[in-house]
């Protein structure tokens, strides 16, 4: 099969139709094999309805209905389980996102060597204030941290070489930095194209402002994971050791102070020193302490559902 399409989606039901039209109408022209994966993360809307009439009428269309919201992270992971074709294309259901990309992305993958190809809406339809502003601070923040060269991070419409999507593990909401997870699974062929952005057509954008705030937060975890997510002791045992040395420093100090250069001076516990000694012995056998629960903690985890499918449609 040569592309998968992976739609996650919640509340879509009037655009729903028309992108399938669309997507088919530029699978066949081009002569693509393929299937549309639709994900419904717990619409509460006809969404599922008019996803099982299309899987009904064409085999290419496949569908999974989550018993509630579990978040995009979590509509893409299912997704990206069951796809199969080469090339793995994602993009939102609102419209936004254009079909008559895919041939291109398509290209890139298969022909150009890429990983993965992220889309970048160079021009956008949105708010200049709510979302194009936030957005280049946002992305800006991204590639500062990551060190992947993207100018937008955030795009729904991206293509994947299936070995990609197999081997990176989508969670929480990690969705805006898949091609971080890309590139510290070592698929570091990562492009961008730009593609067109559309204005939203139906219905209500399902993001606001507070998704920066979470966007910046999951930034922060994801910086940490991929530098010490395998070796929490790395970190914590330097911190701890760093304070405890400080502490132990000025206990030190204080004891030598008080046995030979200064006897008849203040009592120990009067001087600030053996409060900050105090301190930060224990706030380093603290770290110390948060290092081996870390390492303990990585050693026992299992495996836990993130998400729960109610039905599936199409898949053998």
């Amino acid at each position: 099969m040569n592309i998968s399409v992976v739609i996650p989606l919640l509340n879509e039901q009037d655009s729903l139709t028309e992108l399938y039209d669309w997507i088919a109408k530029v699978m066949q022209s081009n002569h693509f094999s393929y299937e549309i994966i639709f994900i419904d993360d717990g619409s509460t809307d006809n969404s599922w309805q008019i996803i099982s009439q299309l899987a009904s009428q064409n085999n290419h269309v496949k569908g999974i209905r989550f018993f509630k919201n579990f978040g995009k992270s979590q509509a893409l992971h299912a997704g990206f389980e069951k796809a199969k074709g080469n090339v793995v294309i994602t993009m939102d259901a609102d419209l936004q996102d254009n079909p008559d990309e895919i041939p291109e992305l398509y290209n890139m993958i298969t022909n150009g060597g890429y990983d993965l190809v992220s889309g970048w809406k160079k021009k956008r339809y949105d708010s200049v204030i709510a979302k194009n502003l936030p957005s280049k601070l946002f992305n800006w923040a991204a590639r500062k941290t990551s060190g992947v060269k993207l100018n937008d991070f955030n795009c729904g419409l991206k293509a994947y070489h299936l070995n990609v999507v197999k081997n990176i593990d989508v969670n929480g909401e990690m969705h805006r930095y898949i091609p971080v997870l890309s590139k510290n699974a070592g698929f570091t062929k990562i492009g961008e194209k730009i593609v067109q952005h559309q204005a939203r057509k139906y219905g209500e954008t399902k993001f606001g402002m507070n998704r920066f705030v979470h966007g910046f937060l999951d930034l922060i975890t994801i910086w940490f994971l991929s530098r010490f997510g395998k070796r929490p002791m790395h970190l914590f045992g330097a911190l701890g050791f760093i304070m405890f040395t400080i502490g132990f420093g000025f206990a030190f100090y204080l004891g030598i102070d008080k046995l030979f250069l200064n006897p008849t001076g203040r009592l120990i516990t009067e001087r600030p020193q053996f409060y900050i000694a105090l301190s930060t012995m224990v706030i380093g056998t603290q770290f110390f302490v948060a290092g081996f629960l870390g390492e303990i903690v990585l050693r026992t985890k299992q495996g836990k559902k993130r998400y729960y499918i109610k039905k599936e449609l199409n898949f053998n």
